[in-house]
């Protein structure tokens, strides 16, 4: 059997498609997945980036895509009425529904569903209450360890070399990626392709350029 890490954060519309697709991606393979909440923003602080909604033109173009995307695999996706937005504590929900900080799938379902079908607010009150109700986490979502777990997931998740999400780690490759999700699967059917040399190869290529920014 197989372990796959997922990184993940509900902010990311490409987490949630990516969420809904896996299942199909691994059929027939033996598996086991271990969901981990991140900080997206925390990552993109890191590595000195942007996200893509907090960039005019790719923000809108982002939208559509993922629209479209979800028509395409027959996924219900409804963006929420504002967006980006602060996913802390949605993050720290799911957290809090784990004694070690990696909630099961039907916890990342439930939150990933609340923000991404109905079209509401993803932040609004009455409905994280409820939300928060309905999963009946095993702990306080103010507990420092529900806050500290968050934060050495985002840590480690750097530390492993994950810049974006959705993120899985197998082995010790990363695929990066809702469209990285039949590389998975290519991988996990030992496709030669993903032999190690070629793999590391890339890392060879000299830089041509450097921007100053």
């Amino acid at each position: 059997m197989t372990n796959i890490t997922f990184y993940l954060d509900f902010i990311s519309p490409y987490a949630y498609l990516a969420f809904e697709e896996l299942p199909k991606q691994l059929m027939g393979i033996s598996h086991r997945v271990e969901y981990r909440p991140i900080l997206f923003g925390a990552v993109l602080n890191h590595h000195g980036h942007r996200g893509p909604a907090e960039i005019p033109g790719k923000r809108e173009w982002t939208y559509r895509q993922v629209l479209w995307q979800a028509k395409q695999m027959g996924v219900q996706l409804n963006m929420p009425l504002a967006h980006p937005f602060n996913p802390l504590s949605l993050l720290r929900l799911a957290i809090a529904c784990s004694e070690e900080g990696a909630p099961n799938r039907y916890v990342c379902e439930t939150i990933f569903r609340h923000v991404w079908q109905g079209g509401q607010a993803a932040e609004d009150a009455n409905r994280f209450t409820k939300l928060s109700q309905s999963l009946d986490p095993k702990r306080d979502l103010q507990d420092a360890n529900v806050k500290n777990q968050l934060k050495s997931n985002t840590e480690q998740a750097v530390a492993k070399g994950v810049f974006g999400v959705p993120t899985f780690a197998i082995d010790d490759k990363l695929f990066w990626g809702l469209d990285a999700l039949p590389m998975v699967r290519q991988y996990l059917e030992k496709n030669p392709l993903f032999d190690d040399a070629i793999w590391k190869s890339v890392g060879g290529i000299e830089i041509g350029i450097t921007r100053k920014l």
